[in-house]
């Protein structure tokens, strides 16, 4: 019979999930997040000198004549060193979500009792996302939602 999986702690629940819901695991700017460690791991395949072996077969392939774009592309997606909102390392910089949560002792938005609130302090283009992350946060507890934002493409 299989080992039931580990259910994840509330510190690695806390460094994965903002306040808001958005999943920073999968985060490109997120340090340790699968992104970082994928493209850290395909850069040190290549190698340093692959940029060489990229030119010398432009010729007969010659999508590799884009090869140090994609260099320096992988080079600064492997570079992500944000450790999530609650370090004080968002890219949203000062949304409000991360303010109102400390103040409230609330560890998510979608398991404050006044959720949703009028005003969650966020760009127009997240509050839609932060909205349904709440519902689902409050439907599945934060466990299974990690478990849900993991298996799915973090940038729809």
């Amino acid at each position: 019979m299989p080992l039931s999986p580990i259910p994840p702690s509330r510190s690695e629940l806390l460094r994965l999930i903002a306040p808001c819901g958005l999943y920073c695991g999968g985060c490109l700017a997120f340090a340790g997040g699968a992104i970082r460690n994928h493209a850290r791991a395909l850069r040190d395949l290549l190698g340093p000198n692959f940029d060489a072996y990229a030119k010398r077969m432009e010729a007969m392939n010659p999508v590799l004549c884009h090869y140090q774009d994609f260099s320096n592309l992988l080079g600064f997606l492997s570079q992500g060193s944000c450790k999530g909102c609650r370090d004080g390392g968002c890219l949203m910089g000062e949304c409000g979500v991360r303010t109102c949560a400390m103040k409230r002792e609330m560890d998510f938005c979608g398991l404050c009792p006044d959720f949703p609130c009028g005003n969650p302090g966020l760009p127009e283009g997240l509050v839609e996302r932060w909205r349904k992350n709440g519902e689902l946060l409050r439907e599945k507890g934060p466990a299974g939602f990690l478990e849900l934002v993991r298996s799915r493409p973090r940038y729809p």
